[in-house]
C-alpha cells in the first residue's frame, strides 16, 4: 500500500489502513491498576516530539518518514498541542464560512457536477500548510511479543502514518480516534513513527463549525498493547421493563484471540460494591450475556446518576489473569410518548442545557482534565443539566464524567457544512454537502459509525445529533437510518430539516430549532404538531444578550411538548496573550489576531469568559434554570 497525496482531494477516501471504530472501554492487567486509573497496556507517546512546518504540499519534505533521513535540523514541539500555538501558522476564526472566501475560488468535489472531481484542490493548495512530526520510542518491556497499536485521540484535519519508513494509512474525521497496528513493523530498540498532518482536505468542507481554525494533533498519543485474549469492543445494552421497574442486561463483544484456554469471569455490582450477577464462560469468538434479569432496579437520572459496574476478567488457563475491563452502565430509558412528549423513566424531561466547544484559553482545543471537571462543577452549580458537544464528539473522558454527574448529553456527529448552504445569511444549497450527493455518503456514515461506536455504552447519552447545520439531503437521512439501525433506544436529533423540509419526516425525532422566539414556539405547538419541540441553540449569550429567558422557562409550563433547550454557549472561545504595550495577559477573540476573512468578537459569546470567569449572565441561567430542576 502507497500513500496518495489526491487523497486529499477525494472525498471518497477518508479512512485507509485504520482499524475499525470500537468503544471506549480501558483494560488493565490488575485491580491495582484499575484503582490507580494507569494500565499497563498503555505507553503514552505524548511530550516532546521533533517537527517540521511547510507552508504547503508543494514545499512539504518527501521522504522525511524513511528509516534512515536526518532529522536533525527538525524543531521541537509539544503532543498534544495545535501547530498555531506552537507558533507555526496563523489564529484564525471564522464561523459560517470557509477559512479561503475571498481569496481562492473553491467548490465541493461532484457537488456541481458528476464528473468535476476538483482535482488538485487540496493536494496542490498554496493555503495548505503542513506539519511533518517523527517520534522516536522504545516499546515497554511488557509490551515484548504482544499486538501494538498506535491511537491518536485527534488530529485535524487529514494525517498519513509511518512506522520505520512503513506506511501504516490514512485518517480524517477530525475528533474521534484514529488507530493503526503497528506489529508487523516494530523492531527491538529505537522505531520512528512520522505523521504528516495537512491542514485542509475534502474534511474540511465537512468541518466548518463556528470555532478557530486549528490543525495538528491535539489529543493524546497512545501505544496500546493487547494480551493474547483481548476484548475488541464491548457493546452494554441495559433496557427497562414496560413497568419500569426490572432490568435486563445484553452484553456482547468482538474479541481477537490468539491463545486458546481463557476463561472470561463476569460480574455485575450494585454502586455499593454488592454482587448482583456471577458467571464464568469459555472465550472463544465472543463473550456475551444474554437477557439476564434484575429486580427492582435502582433507575438513572439527573438527580440520581446511579449507576452499576460490569466487570469482565480474562484468565489463561493457567489462571493468570490476561485483561480486566471495567464498565459503568445504567438503566434508564428515553422515548417519547403517546402524548408527544420527550419523557425519561416515564416523566417528563426537561432540559436545562448549554452548547459546550472545548475550550481553554491557553491551549485552544486542547483540554485538560481539571478543564473538564472545573465545567462539571459550574454545571452543577449553575444548574445545568446537559450539554451538547458541539458540533463533534468530545474528548472520551467527558462523558463519563457526564455520566457520573448525570448530565444528560446530546453527543453530536463531527459535522458542519454551513458554508456550502448558507451564503450571506441566505439560503442557497447549490453546492451543498453533503447533501444528497453519492460520493460524500459514505465519509459522513463513517463519522456517525465513529461517534456511536466510541460512545454508545454510555448512560449519560440521550440523544445522537447527526451534526449541526449542514442542510437536509439524502445524505443525512442515511445516517439517521444508521442510528436507528444501530441503537433504537435512544433518540436522534438534527435541526437541519427546518431549512428543507422534505425530509422532515425521515430525519430527527424532534422539532429541533435555533433562536426560535417564544412566540414561534407557541405557534408551532398550537397547531397539532408531528414531534416535540427542542431548541438546540438560543439566547446567543453574547454581550449582555441573554436577558428575557423567563419567557423560554414560561413555556415549559405552558406545553409540555415544550422541552427547553441548549443555551449557546458555555464559554468564549478567546486566547490569552501578553499585550505588546502593557505587558498584562489579555484574552483576545476573532480577528485580533489580523484573521481575515474573520468573524471577529463573534467568538465571545459564552456564558463564561475564556479563562473561565463566570459572566454576570450564569446568575440569570442559574435562577431559571433552577425553576425546573
Amino acid at each position: 500500500m502507497e500513500p496518495d497525496i489526491k487523497w486529499l482531494d477525494d472525498p471518497e477516501t477518508f479512512r485507509v489502513g485504520m482499524l475499525p471504530a470500537h468503544s471506549d472501554h480501558q483494560f488493565y492487567q490488575s485491580a491495582d491498576e484499575i484503582r490507580n486509573d494507569h494500565s499497563s497496556y498503555v505507553q503514552s507517546l505524548n511530550g516532546q516530539w521533533q517537527f517540521a512546518y511547510a507552508k504547503d504540499p508543494m514545499h512539504r519534505i518527501k521522504n522525511f518518514y524513511a528509516a534512515d533521513f536526518d532529522s536533525g535540523d527538525f524543531d521541537a514541539i509539544q503532543v498534544p498541542q495545535h501547530i498555531e500555538f506552537a507558533g507555526y501558522d496563523d489564529f484564525h476564526y471564522i464561523n459560517t464560512m470557509y477559512p479561503w472566501e475571498g481569496k481562492i475560488y473553491r467548490r465541493p468535489a461532484y457537488a456541481l457536477d458528476q464528473n468535476d472531481q476538483e482535482a488538485g484542490q487540496f493536494s496542490e493548495a498554496v493555503d495548505n500548510p503542513v506539519g511533518h512530526y517523527i517520534k522516536k520510542f522504545t516499546l515497554n518491556s511488557a509490551f515484548k511479543d504482544k499486538k501494538v497499536r498506535v491511537r491518536f485521540d485527534g488530529v485535524e484535519k487529514a494525517m498519513y502514518v509511518w512506522l520505520n519508513g512503513h506506511f501504516l494509512g490514512y485518517a480524517e474525521d477530525s475528533f474521534t480516534p484514529s488507530e493503526f497496528d503497528l506489529t508487523p513493523y516494530l523492531q527491538d530498540g529505537k522505531n520512528t513513527l512520522a505523521v504528516e498532518v495537512f491542514k485542509l482536505s475534502t474534511a474540511t468542507w465537512l468541518e466548518d463549525q463556528d470555532m478557530f481554525r486549528f490543525f495538528g494533533i491535539f489529543r493524546d498519543v497512545s501505544l496500546i498493547a493487547q494480551p493474547e485474549a483481548h476484548i475488541e469492543d464491548l457493546s452494554i445494552k441495559p433496557t427497562l421493563s414496560d413497568n419500569l421497574k426490572d432490568g435486563t442486561l445484553n452484553v456482547t463483544t468482538k474479541m481477537t484471540v490468539n491463545k486458546s484456554g481463557a476463561t472470561a469471569k463476569v460480574s455485575v455490582t450494585d454502586a455499593d460494591g454488592n454482587e448482583l450477577y456471577a458467571d464464568s464462560q469459555p472465550v472463544d469468538d465472543a463473550i456475551t450475556l444474554s437477557d439476564v434479569s434484575f429486580k427492582n432496579v435502582h433507575l438513572y437520572d439527573n438527580h440520581d446518576p446511579y449507576l452499576y459496574q460490569l466487570t469482565i476478567e480474562i484468565d489463561d488457563q493457567d489462571g493468570n489473569v490476561l485483561e480486566i475491563v471495567p464498565y459503568k452502565f445504567g438503566f434508564r430509558k428515553i422515548e417519547i410518548n403517546q402524548d408527544k412528549v420527550i419523557t425519561l423513566n416515564g416523566k417528563r424531561l426537561v432540559i436545562n442545557g448549554v452548547n459546550r466547544h472545548e475550550w481553554d484559553c491557553h491551549s485552544g482545543r486542547v483540554v485538560s482534565v481539571d478543564d473538564m471537571k472545573a465545567d462539571i462543577r459550574t454545571f452543577k452549580q449553575n444548574n445545568i443539566n446537559a450539554v451538547r458537544t458541539c458540533h463533534y464528539p468530545d474528548h472520551t473522558l467527558w462523558y463519563h464524567l457526564c455520566d457520573i454527574n448525570g448530565i444528560y448529553v446530546m453527543a453530536e456527529n463531527n459535522l458542519e457544512s454551513h458554508g456550502t448552504w448558507q451564503k450571506l445569511g441566505a439560503v442557497e444549497p447549490s453546492y451543498n454537502v453533503p447533501g444528497s450527493v453519492p460520493q460524500w455518503k459514505a465519509a459522513v456514515i463513517d463519522r456517525a459509525r465513529n461517534n456511536y461506536e466510541m460512545l454508545k455504552n454510555h448512560a449519560s447519552i440521550l440523544f445522537w445529533s447527526l451534526g449541526n447545520e449542514s442542510y437536509a439531503g439524502d445524505d443525512i437521512a442515511a445516517m439517521e437510518q444508521f442510528y436507528k439501525q444501530a441503537d433504537p433506544t435512544r433518540l436522534v436529533h438534527y435541526e437541519g430539516v427546518v431549512q428543507n423540509r422534505k425530509y422532515e419526516d425521515v430525519i430527527s425525532d424532534v422539532e429541533s430549532r435555533m433562536y426560535a422566539s417564544p412566540d414561534e414556539i407557541q405557534d408551532y405547538l398550537d397547531h397539532n404538531p408531528k414531534k416535540p419541540f427542542l431548541l438546540c441553540e438560543y439566547m446567543h449569550d453574547m454581550g449582555n444578550s441573554l436577558g428575557g429567558m423567563k419567557s423560554y422557562i414560561d413555556l415549559i409550563d405552558k406545553y409540555p411538548m415544550y422541552a427547553g433547550g441548549f443555551i449557546w454557549d458555555f464559554i468564549d472561545q478567546a486566547i490569552e496573550v501578553n499585550d505588546e504595550v502593557t505587558g498584562q495577559k489579555v484574552l483576545r477573540y476573532g480577528g485580533d489576531f489580523d484573521d481575515r476573512m474573520s468573524d471577529y468578537e463573534f467568538s465571545g459569546d459564552g456564558l463564561m469568559f475564556a479563562d473561565r470567569t463566570e459572566k454576570p449572565a450564569m446568575q440569570e441561567v442559574k435562577y431559571y434554570y433552577g425553576q425546573h430542576k
